[in-house]
């Protein structure tokens, strides 16, 4: 987009052409009174009191888009007295309950009365009864709701679960003598809000993912956390800015924090808040915040018995949801002491990326989930985006919705809240194994076969054949009728028949045989029936393409030929591509240690089991801090180093300790900051300088972006061919969690404590005869274990899962690296 000079209030801004004049404003830090408008979703025009005047006409600042030398006036007469007059709808009725409600000294409601200076009421109704509704996590007041409409935008056009919507407030209608004495603009709107009320889709029950976004754009407190509610006030808050712990998205949060009780003056987490102008948050990221390593005090005796077990072991095993400061200790302990550094999810993604970095001559993939929120077509291959990375399937949907975008979803398991993201999505539920096909097909049908190497195009080619088949279509044809018509004769004063030839035009159905081009691709992948006429319609003056892929392919058993092939496609190809790594820290301990295939005969276990344990999930055999008690950096999706900050205070020994009983010195774990490796891309700057903020346009100010480095490649961009039989198709289950959980961390938190289970459809268990909580035996090629059956809402089909975030189920034993495997399902 061009930039283009606007003026507000007589400054001479810059923005971009067909900018909301809002967001043009706030980015330059002109204030606008807006409730209803969410930067990055569709104006409802719900509140109306962003009302401006550009080049001397009324528009509304959150839908109106600024042109080049547009002259704009944030207030003038008539428009402050319609502010005032919409201030004070808002305030009839709403209930006087501020020193008790959740929302109070962060209300918007509040504020905008304040600033606007409503002093006085001059409107009223009689007031209807509106019962609170509890929808689990959440919350509902509608006495309390104002009907901005915010919590059905942010669901619909950011998360993609839609679970909202507008229902009748039964309520009496307004004195007709208020449309007449009242500004219109404030009338429209108190109708509206007379009117309606929100209410779930589902009905009386909340069907969603449980984001709980929803509650963080409440501007009043009509949708609050059922945890928080009545518990705190938020002027009592300290806000400590930090990244989620969870998945591999680094989104910036901030743990608001006081003291427990008055008998307890340790400090507790009360709730979770995010800039959600800029960044949304999954359920896991909100809710599951207090997964701290509790009461912790230093324990001598364990203590020497770590240093013991240090200098007797010769491998740790440890997983990524630590910082990149604990990954580079762990990554000097091996330099100092041979020990074999153990993390399979991140070996398999550092080898990934360095496949990858063969054929791509760089470090690192060149996207991001910025890119893909700017996105017309969004493709995903070997990810279960719901689950892998929330934040990933909130890019996607707010690609679709926002930029009347489309896209392909290649995953074996059926996926309704993909399906539902819009109508220009497609899925493509191949067999598992065939990921390869999938990467492929983007090659075959979007790759520059004039560029791509030869042997590429050669062997894409074999994969097309001709067909003649018989198709009708409509032609037009002239035809000749004879047409007999009365004529008067003029001599004779009789009418006469006289036939005239006359030609007309006919539509007429005919049969021909044509040629058509038979891709092999889309049979093997389950493509639905005529999937190219629709690629074509989908594609139609789309031009930003961005690739996703996931953690199915880090472990495929051709994963290396998978990563050549994904550096093909960003190649060969207009997609940018973004690779989802694991969890927190999955790319950061990639890019830091040295990664070993095989453990030692004997190993410490840090986060998991192992000879000697450190934990802190509070199970081991020497306690250690959870990513909420710690200073430090998290290396995210984005390839962005965020700072995090302790919430919590921790009373025992930190792995820096033991580093500094073995040799390896440093006063604080965040001195290593600094010292993260270079030649892996990180920079050379403290911790205590690190930014965490979002600037008023939007832009990330957090940490530092890794330096993408520059990688000698021999120039051979040879791929091989894929096995078509290799495709899974007895029964299988997949190795993944359900929507909340990411890891034991998750949940530790008290409002996510779950068991986990063979995850299973409706109709998968009703085609199998079981019924929730059943017991059965689930066999593979490497174990069997006993759990129980829990139903999954959010898939559909066969396939069925085994979660990670519960230690003690093990599924991991059950499977070969590859997040798929062949089982057997039996009753018990």
């Amino acid at each position: 987009m061009n930039e283009i000079t606007v003026t507000i209030d007589g400054r001479a801004i810059q923005t971009q052409e067909g900018e909301y004049i809002l967001n043009a404003a706030r980015a330059n830090g002109i204030f606008i009174p807006a409730i209803c408008y969410l930067t990055r979703c569709s104006p409802t025009l719900a509140c109306r009191i962003c009302l401006v005047e550009a080049d001397g006409k009324q528009v509304y600042a959150c839908n109106a888009k600024a042109k080049e030398g547009m002259n704009i006036t944030t207030t003038t007469p008539n428009i402050e007295a319609e502010r005032r007059a919409i201030m004070e709808v808002y305030d009839v009725n709403h209930p006087l309950e501020c020193g008790v409600c959740d929302q109070s000294g962060e209300c918007e409601l509040q504020n905008y009365t304040l600033e606007i200076g409503v002093d006085s009421q001059s409107y009223s109704i009689k007031d209807t009864h509106k019962p609170a509704q509890d929808w689990g996590l959440i919350h509902y007041d509608p006495a309390l709701c104002i009907m901005c409409e915010r919590c059905i935008t942010v669901c619909k056009d950011m998360i993609g679960d839609a679970a909202l919507s507008t229902v009748a407030r039964g309520s009496e209608p307004i004195e007709a003598a208020f449309k007449e004495s009242m500004p219109k603009d404030a009338y429209a709107m108190w109708n509206k809000l007379n009117k309606s009320l929100i209410a779930p889709n589902a009905g009386d029950t909340l069907d969603c993912t449980n984001c709980g976004e929803c509650t963080a754009v409440c501007p009043v407190g009509a949708l609050v956390s059922s945890d928080y509610q009545y518990t705190s006030n938020a002027w009592e808050h300290k806000q400590i800015p930090a990244t989620c712990a969870h998945c591999s998205a680094g989104c910036q949060l901030s743990y608001d924090i006081k003291h427990t009780s008055i008998e307890n003056p340790e400090n507790k987490i009360y709730r979770v808040k995010n800039e959600w102008n800029y960044v949304s948050l999954c359920g896991a990221g909100r809710y599951g915040y207090d997964f701290e390593n509790r009461n912790v005090t230093k324990d001598a005796a364990a203590f020497e018995a770590a240093i013991a077990a240090f200098k007797k072991a010769d491998g740790i095993a440890f997983t990524s949801t630590i910082t990149n400061e604990e990954a580079l200790i762990l990554q000097r302990l091996k330099e100092k002491y041979g020990y074999r550094l153990i993390n399979e999810e991140a070996r398999a993604f550092k080898n990934f990326l360095n496949a990858y970095s063969t054929v791509s001559a760089k470090s690192l993939y060149g996207g991001d989930l910025g890119e893909v929120h700017a996105s017309d077509f969004v493709v995903s291959i070997g990810s279960a985006l719901k689950t892998d990375n929330p934040n990933a399937r909130f890019a996607m949907n707010n690609a679709l919705s926002m930029n009347k975008g489309a896209g392909l979803y290649f995953h074996p398991i059926n996926d309704p809240i993909i399906a539902d993201m819009s109508k220009n999505v497609t899925q493509f539920n191949h067999a598992p194994m065939m990921e390869e096909a999938a990467l492929y097909l983007m090659l075959d049908l979007f790759g520059d076969k004039a560029a791509m190497p030869s042997e590429v195009t050669e062997y894409l080619a074999t994969f097309h054949s001709t067909k003649t088949v018989t198709v009708e279509e409509t032609v037009d044809e002239k035809v000749t009728e004879t047409v007999v018509k009365k004529v008067l004769n003029e001599e004779t004063g009789v009418e006469e028949e006289v036939s005239e030839e006359v030609t007309k035009t006919i539509k007429k159905k005919v049969s021909k045989e044509v040629d058509v081009d038979v891709n092999a691709f889309y049979e093997l992948l389950n493509a639905p029936a005529g999937f190219s006429d629709t690629l074509t319609k989908y594609l139609a003056k789309k031009e930003r393409f961005s690739l996703m892929v996931g953690p199915d392919l880090y472990s495929h058993p051709n994963a290396e030929n998978c990563a050549r092939l994904v550096a093909l496609i960003e190649k060969y190809t207009a997609f940018s591509v973004t690779m989802i790594p694991n969890l927190a820290n999955t790319l950061g301990v990639a890019m830091i240690c040295d990664l070993d295939a095989e453990g030692g005969s004997y190993t410490i276990g840090y986060n998991r089991a192992g000879d000697f344990t450190l934990s802190a999930l509070g199970n081991g055999d020497l306690d250690m801090p959870a990513l909420n008690q710690q200073e430090g950096t998290l290396t995210g999706i984005d390839k962005r180093v965020n700072p995090t900050n302790a919430a919590l205070g921790y009373g025992g020994y930190v792995l820096n300790d033991i580093a500094n009983a073995l040799g390896i010195t440093a006063e604080f774990t965040v001195d290593y900051t600094a010292q993260l490796p270079a030649a892996a891309g990180f920079k050379n700057i403290e911790f205590d300088t690190l930014p965490n903020h979002y600037t008023n346009s939007g832009e990330e100010v957090r940490g530092y972006r890794l330096d993408v480095q520059s990688v000698t490649v021999s120039g051979n961009e040879s791929v091989i061919p894929f096995d078509a039989n290799a495709a899974i198709k007895e029964k299988v289950v997949y190795m993944a969690n359900p929507v909340l959980q990411f890891s034991p961390f998750t949940a530790r938190a008290h409002q996510l404590q779950e068991n986990g289970g063979l995850y299973v459809s409706k109709s998968c268990m009703e085609s199998n005869g079981w019924n929730e909580g059943d017991r059965v035996s689930v066999k593979t090629a490497r174990g069997e274990l006993s759990v129980s059956i829990i139903k999954d809402g959010k898939i559909e089909g066969d396939i069925v899962y085994l979660p990670t975030f519960d230690t003690a189920i093990n599924s991991e034993a059950l499977f070969d690296g590859y997040r798929f495997t062949c089982v057997s399902i039996q009753k018990v």
